[in-house]
């Protein structure tokens, strides 16, 4: 009899196994490697990018000097952003406002007196030395602070808050955007992480180890503006996504058809 309720036992295991759902591949854009194009991005700063939106402020000893270069500067056009200063800690900002500049889809921006300006394959370091080059034809010694507002990045995949995130000081690495999704969760994988970019409708991917300090020496180690990171599932969220997900309801209906067999063969 024993024998019996032993063979009903494994055939209900049996079932229980064949219902189980073939493996599934839980990464994110699995044919990007058919359609990614690579692309060598060696700049650790961010190239300005079409509808960025960029704060530029213009000052001098005399701000009534440059006050036909902050035209657009009015109460209802005010946007203050924090900066870190350069000689204190990341805690300690200093604050920057001035008009707002929506850069069009030809990658130009209509400045007060100079005109149209391109800001094409250039970062806010170098519009800001054009600018103050440009400014030294009217202002003695112009200062000119340049910010981009809608610096962003994307986490997806294994990591405890997954999302978008905008990035004040416009510049973080693969690790600083992992700290803002809080971290990976226990089944990221750390040694396969896809960096994607879209560099003039180019699309460049990367994977990168982190659990090997090497990693830093990746172009894509600096993330850019409208990045995606997306951590990949470990070995264990993999065996995991074969289970069918009513198999906890197939076990428990097992159970208690194997209690009721032994209940009947017992008598």
């Amino acid at each position: 009899m024993k024998k019996n309720i032993g063979l009903i036992v494994l055939s209900l295991l049996f079932v229980l196994l064949s219902s189980c759902t073939s493996k599934k591949k839980l990464d994110y854009l699995q044919d990007i490697e058919s359609v990614a194009l690579e692309a060598s991005i060696k700049n650790a700063k961010s190239i300005i990018q079409p509808n960025d939106q960029l704060v530029i402020m213009v000052t001098a000893k005399d701000m009534d000097v440059v006050k036909p270069f902050n035209q657009n500067f009015s109460s209802g056009q005010i946007l203050q952003y924090s900066i870190p200063s350069n000689n204190a800690p990341t805690q300690s900002q200093t604050s920057i406002s001035g008009p707002t500049y929506v850069v069009d889809s030809n990658g130009n921006i209509d400045f007060p007196v100079i005109g149209k300006m391109s800001t094409e394959n250039k970062n806010t370091e170098e519009l800001r030395d054009i600018l103050k080059q440009e400014l030294s034809k009217y202002v003695v010694n112009p200062q000119v602070a340049v910010k981009n507002t809608n610096y962003k990045v994307t986490v997806l995949g294994e990591v405890n808050r997954p999302g978008t995130y905008n990035i004040p000081e416009a510049q973080t690495t693969v690790l600083g955007a992992i700290g803002l999704a809080g971290d990976l969760t226990i089944y990221g994988n750390r040694t396969d992480i896809l960096v994607l970019r879209n560099t003039d409708g180019v699309i460049s991917r990367e994977r990168i180890d982190i659990s090997k300090a090497d990693f830093i020496n990746s172009s894509f180690f600096y993330l850019k503006q409208n990045d995606v990171v997306i951590v990949s599932p470990n070995d264990t969220k993999q065996k995991l996504s074969r289970l069918d997900p009513n198999a906890g309801i197939y076990i428990s209906v097992a159970s208690i058809v194997v209690t009721i067999l032994a209940l009947i063969f017992k008598n």
